[in-house]
């Protein structure tokens, strides 16, 4: 059983530790041992050097033999630099189709004179998924596993001074045999992070440990009055004669004051061996790292003293937050000692037009937007991410979950578990001393609960907690019972409810909270994900739950969902955390709802980061300390219906409307949710202001509304509707599962409300479908209501599918003026056919 951080625990750090040799140590200020006394600090860039070799690949998508060789002729490839990825387009356009294959990338390297008698590393941050890296024709090795860093020794294949081919093939097929899977996300193919060549003393810390920094900082206690940190150095001698070697660690403070010191006696290490050096430093008076409240970090200085040429070999400098943390079963979580409800987020590494292969800019960018909403919390799924996030999350002050990929299914193949086990170590090696980082998550939502996906999880937990006593494992569930055996291998148990989408109504979240807290009330319990999709383009005033899987997915609904989640939370202090699915828009290339084929749109921010939709801002409004105000629906911009609510997110005590500068009075609110109903917008624009009073200071927010007629002329989309713009869908005669956005049945009522015919009537109506053999027949299109005069018929054939589109003309067989409502009805020769409408228009 895993003792809370700050406790007397002994357990050792065991997976790094199996050659671990305590030296004597000094930790006194002002004192160091023999031998080193003398050794000035060395600057980490005079030791180690990091080289950038992002730019000037060659890049081909597709398998080519012999491209490895260093005389292979690639001057036609394409010219790409890292990160990139292969499927930053077809990875998020729909059809599940995208390219998962090989990929080669080759790229010219001259090293400089300068870094003979370095060791020289090839590291690579982020390939997904498996990765053959060769060397002027030199094979260093294969890496499985696309979300973790890895480290190649390149110096007997590297030529100094020299021109060298470095090859690389990347292949993310499928593979039974590494995880993930199978997900609900695009995996995105290619060198898609960072690629550097990393050049340290033959005397150095380890570079060859899982891809780790070779220093591992533990917490032994931390109190008010002191804090007692334990480094571990793993260290490895290059070089072809022992040497004798001390090890000096430096704690400084934000201000660069040195607040604790310690030098090893010098041991002897023998030559092409490692070993593991273990100091106990204590900093007194400590400032803690408490969250986004005071994110406060020391740092870790270790340096590697060859004590027989008196020099510092290498040197390595790692963050260090203090804290102590714990979940309690009714209090939740507790950072340093204090209540501290996680109100998190779900962060994908995806952005538009690029998929993964996102720059440094790109994360910054999306933490400062969770960081505005004022979330306290990520959950950076489903896989380990980019260095660059958690050290963010360090410096911001977020709570970190960090996880592995393993989701959905699992072989049952020992291949597979050592895969999922290495990815694990890998993860929490490289991750280990960021502060920010409280929980490993060690699997998403399998299905199944038989022996071996048990046996798998609690390996998982063992080794989770053999890597790091003290950090707290979780586990997110789904689509399985509560209290099954799966959920019972981590120390904490989070659950992915969609309450509201996919299952019931969205009060039936805290029933089910509550009656899992009185069923079982020492389970310690999160809801790791939870939302709605939105598209900023689809809106409606009162939206019914819309189909998950259709198209039409009005923003207004996200909001509502979101606004009554987030109150059964706050009502509930025994759930540790919550966890928004997902901060933004992601590739999904197997969905096709939402009116954007290939993307999950249930994002509080599209993919482009263009738009913080409106849900953004009830959490703003809710969690952040900066001034929120908000108008909702203001991308409503063409309206139909002069009924209209002005509906406002704020964290102001009172907010006050005009419209048209015409006052509509003043709300107060105890939800931060103000409403004024049944208002009537005029012809043509209308203004909306709203303006309030928050911390002394004047706050305004406007938007623009157009009170119009719906042009015949205009393209009508059938797979938009709304009841003010113009779209109303019935469901009259579908006995089925209901009746899809665009998706016409047998006796299915699609209606548009308010179409201009203006003086001169059109001719013909034009018509986008598709339809399969199963959907033969007509659409009747007529005025004024279900049964009115009917204009025109129009003909539906076998397009070749219900995705194969096809325009046709038809004749009006009466001649339309002025503003009319138009219904369209299909009648086929089969209850089961789909004719699926994509646009309608009306032409002269």
């Amino acid at each position: 059983m895993k003792k809370p951080v700050g406790g007397t625990t002994t357990l050792m750090l065991a997976g790094l530790l199996a050659i671990a040799t305590a030296l004597p140590i000094v930790t006194d200020l002002g004192r160091t041992a023999a031998g080193a006394s003398q050794v000035a600090p060395a600057g980490a860039a005079d030791l180690r050097q990091r080289i950038d070799l992002n730019p000037g690949w060659k890049f081909t998508r597709t398998d080519v033999p012999g491209a490895e060789r260093p005389d292979f002729d690639a001057t036609t490839w394409q010219d790409v630099s890292a990160p990139h990825t292969w499927n930053a387009d077809d990875g998020a356009d729909g059809g599940d189709d995208y390219f998962r294959g090989i990929g080669w990338y080759r790229r010219h390297y001259t090293v400089p004179p300068t870094l003979d008698g370095k060791q020289l590393y090839l590291q690579f941050a982020g390939v997904n998924q498996v990765a053959d890296v060769w060397v002027n024709g030199v094979h260093l090795g294969q890496h499985e596993g696309g979300y973790t860093r890895f480290r190649f020794n390149a110096t007997d294949a590297l030529k100094v001074g020299a021109d060298n081919v470095i090859a690389v093939k990347v292949d993310n097929s499928p593979d039974p045999d590494i995880a993930p899977l199978r997900a609900d996300y695009s995996f995105d193919g290619g060198i898609y992070r960072n690629v550097s060549l990393w050049a340290v003393d033959p005397l150095q810390v380890r570079m060859l440990d899982n891809g780790g920094p070779g220093v591992y900082l533990r917490q032994r206690e931390v109190t008010d009055s002191s804090a007692t940190v334990e480094v571990t150095t793993r260290l490895w001698n290059n070089n072809t004669g022992s040497s004798p070697v001390a090890v000096r660690a430096t704690v400084t403070d934000a201000d660069g004051s040195t607040v604790a010191a310690g030098t090893t006696t010098p041991r002897q290490l023998a030559a092409g061996s490692g070993t593991s050096v273990v100091q106990s430093l204590t900093i007194a008076d400590p400032r803690r790292w408490n969250g986004i409240a005071d994110p406060y970090q020391y740092q870790v200085r270790v340096e590697l003293i060859d004590s027989g040429a008196n020099r510092v070999t290498d040197v390595v400098t790692e963050p260090l937050g203090l804290r102590t943390f714990r979940v309690d079963a009714d209090k939740g979580f507790i950072l340093n000692g204090k209540q501290l409800p996680l109100h998190g987020v779900n962060l994908h590494q995806d952005r538009s037009g690029k998929g993964w292969a996102i720059d440094n800019a790109d994360h910054k960018q999306d933490l400062e937007i969770i960081g505005e909403m004022g979330a306290n919390a990520i959950r950076m799924a489903h896989y380990p991410h980019d260095q660059i996030d958690y050290g963010l999350a360090d410096a911001k002050g977020f709570v970190v979950w960090a996880e592995i990929p393993f989701i959905n299914d699992y072989t049952g193949s020992t291949a597979f578990r050592r895969n999922v086990e290495q990815q694990l170590v890998e993860m929490i090696r490289q991750n280990y001393n960021h502060p920010s980082i409280v929980f490993w998550g060690i699997g998403n939502e399998q299905r199944v609960a038989d022996a071996a996906t048990n046996d798998l999880l609690s390996g998982l937990s063992d080794l989770a907690d053999t890597e790091d006593p003290d950090r707290i494992t979780t586990y997110a569930s789904c689509c399985i019972s509560d209290r099954s055996q799966v959920n019972g291998h981590a120390e904490t148990s989070s659950y992915n409810k969609y309450y509201g989408w996919y299952s019931k109504s969205w009060d039936s979240l805290g029933t089910w909270a509550d009656k899992l807290h009185a069923a079982d009330p020492g389970r310690k319990i999160s809801v790791s994900e939870y939302g709605a999709g939105a598209n900023i383009n689809q809106h409606e005033l009162a939206p019914e739950p819309p189909e998950t899987t259709g198209r039409w997915h009005p923003e207004e609904y996200q909001a509502l969902f979101h606004e009554a989640s987030l109150k059964q939370f706050q009502a509930r202090p025994f759930i540790w955390g919550s966890f928004v699915w997902n901060m933004f828009d992601f590739a999904s290339d197997r969905r096709s709802e939402g009116d954007q084929p290939g993307i999950n749109d249930k994002g509080l921010v599209t993919r482009d980061r263009a738009v913080r939709k409106d849900a953004f801002y009830w959490y703003k409004a809710n969690w952040a300390d900066t001034a929120t105000l908000h108008i909702n629906s203001r991308r409503w911009t063409e309206r139909t219906d002069p009924v209209a609510e002005i509906k406002v997110y704020s964290n102001a005590s009172q907010v006050t409307a005009t419209l048209n500068g015409r006052p509509l009075g003043t709300r107060s609110s105890s939800d931060r949710i103000f409403r004024w109903t049944d208002v009537t917008l005029e012809p043509g624009g209308n203004l909306v202001e709203v303006t309030a009073t928050i911390d002394g200071i004047r706050h305004t927010d406007t938007v623009s509304w157009h009170l119009g007629e719906r042009p015949a002329d205009s393209r009508i989309e059938a797979e938009s509707r709304d009841e003010q713009s113009g779209t109303q869908l019935q469901d009259t005669a579908d006995v089925g599962g209901g009746l899809n956005v665009g998706y016409l049945h047998q006796g299915d009522l699609l209606g548009y409300r308010r179409v201009d015919f203006g003086r001169e009537s059109p001719r013909t109506i034009a018509t986008r479908i598709a339809s399969g053999s199963a959907a033969v027949g007509s659409i009747d299109v007529r005025l004024d209501g279900p049964s009115g005069p009917r204009i025109a018929s129009v003909p539906v054939g076998n397009t070749g599918g219900w995705q194969t589109f096809s325009t046709t003309a038809t004749a009006l067989t009466s001649a339309p003026t002025g503003v009319r409502d138009v219904y369209l009805t299909f009648t086929g020769s089969t209850k089961n056919g789909i004719v699926n409408l994509n646009w309608l228009t009306f032409r002269r």
